[in-house]
Order: C-alpha cells, then sequence, then structure tokens
C-alpha cells in the first residue's frame, strides 16, 4: 500500500543490480519441503496475458471483468462519489450475491474522501474509512455506501471468523490541528448492517501504531498483525485474547469499551530464533524454506503516549522487517508478506519481497516465497514488491504487486511457482484487496489510483505449472 514509507518512492536509487529476477520454493505446508527449497521458473498459470482494448485490466484468455466501482463517478446511497484509493478489501456472502468492504487509503489531499455521515465518523478531521458495496452474483453493482468514516489511511485488514471486516489505520497521528483524535488503530465492521457500525469505537487494546493488516485465528481468536513502518523497520504482532473472551459479532467492540478495554488481552511482538541466535531482520532469510522459532515478547505501552511501539524494545528483543505487509490465514496459520528490503533502510539483505508462514502450533515462521531485486522491473516477466495477499481456493496464493514498473496481480502455485493473473494497463498505480467471493468464482480486486474496484471472472480451476 502507499505510505509514507512506499516502496516507489525509495527503490530508485537502492536497487542492488544483478541478482536476477527470483522467485523460489512457495507454500511448503502445501507441496512439502523439497518444493519449498527448489529454486523455480515462472508457469503458465492461466495462460499469457490478453491485452485489453479498454486500457484497463490485461487478463488470461477467457477471462473478463466487470468495474464494480470507480472514484469520484459510481455514487453512494448518500449522493456522494465513490472515494478514492481503494486498498483492502473484504468480500462475504450475502443473500444476492457478495458484500465487500472496501478500505479507502486517504490521509490528505486525495480528490474524493469518505463523507462524513453523522453517526458513522469517528473523527470528522480524517477523510478515510471504508465503504460497503453489494454486488449480485455476476459480481454486478447494485448499491455502494459508508460503512466507517473519520478515520485516517485506512491500509488493508482482514476479515474475523464471526464474519466481520477489520480494517486498520495505516499511521500514527496524534491528535492536533484538524484531528480531532489519535489514530493508528484497528476498528471492526459490520458487512450487512450498517447500524452495527454506528459510534465507531477504535480497537485500542490490538495497540496504535502503522497498522498494515491482520489474520484471525478461527479456534483461539488470537489476533496477527503486521506493521508498516521504517527507523526501526516494523514488527510483527501477536494479540492474545483474555480468559474467557468468546468472539462472535459485538463482542470485540463489547471488549474495548469495558473499563479495563484499551489493555484486554496481551499485545506481544515477534522475536525470531535459529538455535541460540537472535534474528535481528527476517532479511536474513534468503532461502525458501528457512525456519525461525518464535518468541513473543510483551508490548510495554501500547497506545504508544509517548514512545511509538517499535521503539520501546532494543534491537535484540524483537525481529524486524520493511515494509510488512498483507496477511491471510488459510492452511491452520497466518500467511504474512514483507513487500522488499534494501540495506540503506536498515534491513540484512536485499530482495524485492517475502512471503512467510506462521505456524501458531509449532511456534515457527517459515520463508514460503522470495523476490530476488527486480533489475528491470519494466519488463513483462519479472515481479517485484508484493503487497495484499489472499489464499486462492484452486491452490497457492494471489498477490497484489506493488513495486516499480509494471504491476500485476501474482499467482503462486502451490509448487511455488509465480505466473501473472492481470496486469494494469492504464498506469502505475499497484493493485490491492484481491479477494474471492464465497464460491470461489469472482476474484475482487483494485486499482489505488485513480480508484477502480473490480470484479474478475473466468474459467477458474487450479493454474498449471507448465513452463511458459
Amino acid at each position: 500500500m502507499t505510505s509514507s514509507f512506499s516502496r516507489r518512492d525509495v527503490l530508485r536509487g537502492g536497487a542492488a543490480g544483478g541478482l536476477g529476477i527470483v522467485v523460489a520454493g512457495s507454500l511448503e505446508a502445501i507441496a512439502g519441503p523439497a518444493a519449498a527449497r527448489a529454486a523455480v521458473r515462472p508457469a503458465v498459470g492461466y495462460g499469457a496475458l490478453v491485452p485489453d482494448p479498454a486500457g484497463l485490466l490485461a487478463l488470461p484468455p477467457g477471462f473478463s471483468y466487470t468495474i464494480v466501482a470507480e472514484a469520484g463517478v459510481t455514487t453512494l446511497d448518500s449522493g456522494h462519489p465513490t472515494p478514492s484509493d481503494a486498498d483492502g478489501n473484504g468480500c462475504f456472502r450475502s443473500p444476492t450475491g457478495s458484500v465487500i468492504v472496501n478500505n479507502h487509503e486517504i490521509g490528505g489531499s486525495e480528490p474524493f474522501g469518505v463523507p462524513p455521515l453523522p453517526g458513522l465518523t469517528y473523527d470528522p478531521g480524517a477523510r478515510g474509512g471504508t465503504t460497503t458495496i453489494e454486488v449480485d452474483g455476476a459480481g454486478r453493482r447494485l448499491r455502494e455506501y459508508v460503512s466507517v468514516a473519520g478515520t485516517h489511511n485506512n491500509c488493508a485488514g482482514g476479515i474475523t471468523p464471526w464474519g466481520t471486516w477489520l480494517t486498520c489505520e495505516e499511521t500514527e497521528q496524534r491528535a492536533g490541528g484538524r484531528y480531532l483524535k489519535d489514530h493508528g488503530y484497528v476498528f471492526e465492521v459490520d458487512p450487512h448492517d450498517q447500524e452495527q457500525n454506528l459510534d465507531p469505537v477504535a480497537l485500542k487494546f490490538l495497540g496504535r501504531y502503522a497498522h498494515e493488516a491482520v489474520a484471525v485465528d478461527p479456534y483461539t481468536h488470537a489476533i496477527y498483525l503486521t506493521e508498516d513502518a521504517g527507523n526501526p523497520n516494523g514488527l510483527y504482532f501477536r494479540w492474545t485474547p483474555p480468559a474467557g473472551f468468546r468472539g462472535g459479532k459485538g463482542a470485540l467492540r463489547a471488549l474495548a469499551t469495558r473499563p479495563d478495554g484499551d489493555t484486554a488481552g496481551s499485545l506481544e511482538a515477534m522475536s525470531c530464533w535459529l538455535g541460540d541466535r537472535h534474528i535481528g531482520d527476517l532479511s536474513e532469510a534468503t532461502t525458501p524454506g528457512t525456519r525461525y522459532k518464535v518468541r513473543w515478547v510483551a508490548v510495554p505501552d501500547r497506545d504508544a503516549k509517548t514512545v511509538s511501539v517499535r521503539k520501546q524494545f532494543a534491537p535484540e528483543q524483537v525481529t524486524n522487517s520493511r515494509k510488512l505487509e498483507g496477511a491471510w490465514w488459510g492452511d491452520g496459520g497466518a500467511y504474512f508478506v514483507a513487500s522488499y528490503a534494501r540495506r540503506a533502510d536498515g534491513s540484512a539483505n536485499e530482495h524485492d519481497g517475502q512471503v512467510w508462514f506462521y505456524d501458531p502450533r509449532t511456534e515457527s515462521v517459515t520463508l514460503k516465497t522470495i523476490f530476488g531485486v527486480n533489475p528491470d522491473p519494466d519488463a513483462e516477466g519479472g515481479y517485484d514488491g508484493p503487497d495484499n495477499i489472499t489464499v486462492s481456493p484452486y491452490g497457492g496464493v494471489i498477490l497484489a504487486e506493488d513495486g516499480e514498473g509494471l504491476s500485476h496481480l501474482v499467482g503462486i502455485t502451490e509448487q511455488g511457482k509465480a505466473y501473472p493473473l492481470a496486469r494494469n494497463e492504464l498506469n502505475d498505480s499497484e493493485f490491492t484487496g484481491p479477494t474471492f467471493s464465497a464460491d470461489g468464482k469472482i476474484l475482487f480486486a483494485n486499482i489505488q489510483s485513480p480508484g477502480y474496484v473490480f470484479a474478475i471472472t473466468g474459467p477458474w480451476g487450479r493454474p498449471s505449472n507448465a513452463q511458459p
């Protein structure tokens, strides 16, 4: 996602050329450790992308798209235009088809803010939030309305096991000036009932920092969270519910509004170890299949009243990572993405993307996929800067690319091979928010700028691992 630490802002002078374009290994939990260790070449996937006469999305043969929402063009129920900067999406089954909760990563001068409607606005000084889009079974738009307003820089988020969306503020903005409240929190959004979103409540027990995305354990209701920050680089967190907590609609809000709600449960940061050696930064791992044991360290002041959360630890206490981005629960654990790393930003090694998997049963993280530094981002065939992630019902994962040059939706097969699923034909803006409908027939995804939400359909099936 675009932020004050955007990859597009810093890479042009920081890439180390000559390392080639490498996507190696992936998804050991599905394909086995041998596949995770093997270096691989690109796969066919669903076939070579076909240029789009309309100049928006190049897709494989037989695939097509529908524009579900367009910033400044389509209209909300309130009469306001669809807001700018579509980002993370959550998709839920509905009687008519699907309901999408769409984040809007609005921090300042974007042309179309989320309208601050009465009752739905957390802070009238902030212009971000979420809209809810109802579509039919074919992905055709039925209506769109504000679900939460007055939040700041809503980036990604995550789906809960009880069918709500957690939207994340990627900021550490404090109250002052036009902002009446502190920001940097997570908010819960009911996708089906707008009234349940009245009087938005910040889930302060999840901490105040530059939140990116979350993944929720459906069994323990622990919440895993990524932080997209620098100086120092961000952290990976776990929130453990207090004793007796039972997840469900309204449960997080009820917990947050208790007298002790700001500190309910425990918030901890990840610390990785290889034997008795502490791992200071996830970029130390360069080989798929690398596995670290995880210890968890309590956060001293989760509301960061005087010091940012990530600055409350000594370097030897926690494991940092540049650009921690997307997160998704699947295969019994939490996938999460590190978008890129450069030595100039404090990273140990350089790469153009990592996909990690946290296994709560073994308290370990495993590197599933790594992208080598891409020497020519404007050339087709290489990928860099993975961001949002979703687990595909057809095997493997799908990543939204937010790098330099060409921008793609990138699939990774169960055998760890990369293939292009879509290409932005309009501009070099990032893809965001890939997520499938409950029946697996529609992939919803966005181009952030100028702001499109798409419904992509086609001859879905297990993508081919054959060589192109």
